[in-house]
């Protein structure tokens, strides 16, 4: 079995109603991934493929006249079970809400995963696949000139 990360999704945008609950949030879940917050502006901020911005009707910002996302599954890759657990962990410090402890799935063979609800309901998840090699820890993409 292979995987292939990195070919579908560009990137993902939530909308959310307490932007500074869900940057608290986010910023301790995925520091436990090894991915920080990158930027930030009035009313958003973004980590990686991840954008999140407040829900501000006539804010002037983009996407802010949108009600919150909703029922949002979003997971993230964990590099072990270790980081599983340190993302749940972490997620329920920062205003997560338990949604399925770490554990084995039976999706397939080594599945570990954890999930959370997120300051807004979304149901977020760390999941390890199994132990693996990578063939790089990510894409890197430089603009043409």
């Amino acid at each position: 079995m292979r995987f292939h990360q990195g070919r579908l999704i560009d990137h993902v945008h939530l909308v959310v109603r307490d932007l500074e609950a869900s940057r608290r949030f986010y910023a301790a879940v995925l520091e436990t991934l090894g991915i920080p917050v990158g930027g930030s502006g009035a009313g958003w901020f973004f980590a990686d493929e991840l954008f999140v911005s407040a829900a501000q009707p006539d804010s002037g910002q983009p996407n802010t006249d949108q009600p919150p996302t909703g029922r949002v599954h979003l997971a993230f890759q964990a590099r072990d079970r270790a980081a599983v657990h340190r993302f749940y962990q972490a997620a329920l410090a920062a205003g997560g809400r338990d949604n399925g402890a770490p554990g084995e799935r039976s999706y397939h063979p080594g599945y570990y995963a954890a999930f959370v609800l997120d300051p807004d309901g979304n149901n977020i998840e760390a999941v390890h696949h199994c132990p693996s090699r990578r063939s790089a820890d990510a894409v890197v993409v430089v603009p043409a000139e």
